[in-house]
């Protein structure tokens, strides 16, 4: 019932030519048809815990029935494959109701169990040169071989269950029914667009090291610490779990060096590669502080973290971050893309935004009145005059550096004499942010360029396509791809603060316009990851989607424009 694939499309073995259902609620669920057999197979990850649990149901037999599991491992990380070699542990140890097995030196033990007593027989060999279609696409590596321990055989009887477990650590498999079934009841079920929302948002969330995380996408992305603080509101406020919003702003705030969050990793492994990771904290706890209506409490718990990020930033820090005379932030080194246009070919940044971008300053500014604001409610007048001098010279610089009143929008970012005039959509925060340097009539003029060459029914381009660099399609290898990811190509986490921005202009009459976007996703429910949203869409129509199937940014926006309509909504 399993299906492989190896050079030459040769299938072995031919397990979806069984398959007679598939069911996504609660969980997917797929049934197989073997002459006389009716087998189900039901799959579920644990919501807290490394474990994966497979459930196993024979619903029909004629006669006695004996099922064979052959686990195939790769102990690796997720962006390698791995090759047959001599160096890996072969050996299997038994534990209650199955075996433990750990193939390298510094992997975790992975421990096979199943809820009832299995026999397993051991037959150590190597399956060579299984193919993975989509990696092949992407111009990946696609061919690996894969370790096959032995089998487990256990004898079932008809409307018989049993769970098969992975996980990082032994358990009592006694407990393995009773866990699927607490599991099972953890989740939203889909059964309407909003509730897949929310299903698809409390995935994002993992416990490592007793330490909650957001994940970035699935399957392919880790931790990213701007990621993280962009898909918090909508992940957590937004479905009124504050307490969760809060835990994780403590857990990444924990990493700050040197002013800087970690752009990607943890730890020791950390790379603190991004300008913006900081800001967005700030954002984040700001927009924590207006739902929870804590204002007046933020600065006595955080004001020594925001002080230490701001003064990094006010005296110069990694990656050539520093203010400027002015009040704006200047960023950026050669070989480097410190903004969230960070997509790099040949060791070079396809957007080498190096300077002052238009986003990092609209977010420095919400930063530094945001700290001002609760630096007064705290009675710090110490820091709130210091730094109400350089909040008071930012909107004109920022005015100065990025407008111009002829061509009706906000430059993209400035290097010296040099201005990027292209049409992108990072401009969209100056307009959306709690904190704006510009004034209501440049907000809407903002808002009219959005419309007229960025707005898509899928998300926002990255480049307006009158542009000669403008690419509107997301396919082909890496290099392609990546030379099309923040050049065009739409994405919904920006729909976000567009709709933000829209409604702070038109509170009334533009909620149609707003609920309109949100509702248009309904359809993709089932386009790319079933009950999600895609990190990426097309910049051209149909606007088909790309990258990861499952995005946090995506699903969290969504869900916070949801949270914004109902807002302006009841205001109405």
């Amino acid at each position: 019932m399993g299906i492989h694939c190896y050079p030459d499309g040769v299938l072995n073995p031919k397990g979806h030519k069984y398959i007679s259902g598939l069911e996504m609620e609660p969980m997917p669920k797929f049934t197989y048809r073997v002459g006389g057999v009716i087998f189900t197979k039901e799959i579920m990850f644990c919501i807290e815990s490394d474990r994966l649990l497979i459930k196993y149901t024979l619903e029909d037999a004629h006669s006695p029935t004996v099922i064979r599991l052959q686990p195939f491992l790769a102990f690796r990380n997720i962006h390698a494959l791995t090759k047959a070699n001599p160096n890996a542990d072969t050996h299997a140890e038994p534990v209650e109701n199955g075996i433990k097995i750990r193939m390298y030196p510094g992997y975790s033990t992975l421990f096979l169990q199943c809820s009832k007593k299995i026999q397993y027989t051991h037959v150590p060999h190597w399956n060579y040169n299984i193919e993975y279609v989509e990696e092949k696409e992407r111009g990946y590596d696609y061919q690996e071989d894969v370790f096959v321990p032995g089998y487990f055989e256990l004898p079932m009887s008809k409307g018989e269950s049993v769970v098969f477990t992975a996980g990082l650590n032994e358990i009592d498999g006694s407990k393995l029914k009773q866990i699927y079934s607490s599991e099972t009841k953890k989740r939203i079920p889909r059964d309407n667009y909003k509730n897949c929302l929310i299903n698809s948002g409390l995935q994002f969330f993992v416990t490592r090291n007793n330490k909650v995380e957001i994940i970035a996408g699935y399957p392919w992305f880790g931790r990213w610490g701007r990621d993280t603080f962009i898909a918090l509101p909508g992940l957590t406020l937004a479905i009124n779990d504050p307490e969760k919003c809060k835990a994780i702003i403590d857990n990444m705030i924990a990493e700050l060096k040197g002013g800087l969050l970690p752009n990607v990793g943890c730890g020791q492994n950390s790379a603190y590669n991004s300008v913006d990771a900081p800001l967005w904290f700030f954002w984040a706890l700001q927009q924590y502080a207006i739902y929870t209506g804590t204002q007046s409490m933020i600065w006595k718990e955080y004001g020594e973290k925001m002080k230490l990020i701001l003064n990094a930033y006010r005296n110069g820090c990694e990656y050539n971050i520093k203010m400027q005379d002015n009040g704006l932030i200047y960023a950026g080194i050669e070989g480097k893309a410190l903004t969230w246009m960070d997509a790099i070919v040949d060791g070079k940044p396809v957007t080498p935004r190096i300077g002052l971008a238009v986003e990092i300053n609209a977010l420095w500014y919400n930063a530094v009145k945001f700290a001002i604001e609760v630096a007064k409610l705290a009675g710090d007048q110490d820091f709130a005059k210091e730094w109400d001098e350089i909040a008071c010279k930012i909107p004109a610089a920022f005015k100065g550096t990025f407008w111009n009143k002829d061509k009706g929008y906000l430059c993209d970012y400035v290097n010296g004499d040099y201005k990027d005039w292209s049409v992108r959509p990072n401009q969209l925060l100056a307009a959306s942010l709690p904190y704006s340097p510009v004034s209501e009539q440049i907000r809407e003029l903002i808002l009219e360029i959005t419309e007229r060459e960025l707005l898509t029914r899928r998300g926002i381009r990255t480049l307006s396509p009158k542009s000669p660099d403008y690419k509107g399609i997301y396919k082909g290898g890496i290099h392609e791809r990546d030379a099309a990811y923040h050049q065009g190509i739409a994405w919904p986490w920006l729909l976000g603060h567009y709709a933000e921005a829209y409604l702070k202009i038109h509170p009334n009459y533009g909620l149609p316009h707003i609920k309109q976007l949100y509702e248009s996703f309904e359809p993709v429910m089932m386009e790319h990851g079933i009950g999600t949203i895609s990190e990426l869409y097309d910049g051209d129509p149909p606007y088909l989607p790309g990258g990861a199937p499952s995005q946090a940014w995506s699903v969290a926006e969504l869900l916070r424009i949801d949270y914004l309509i109902e807002k302006y909504s009841s205001v109405k």
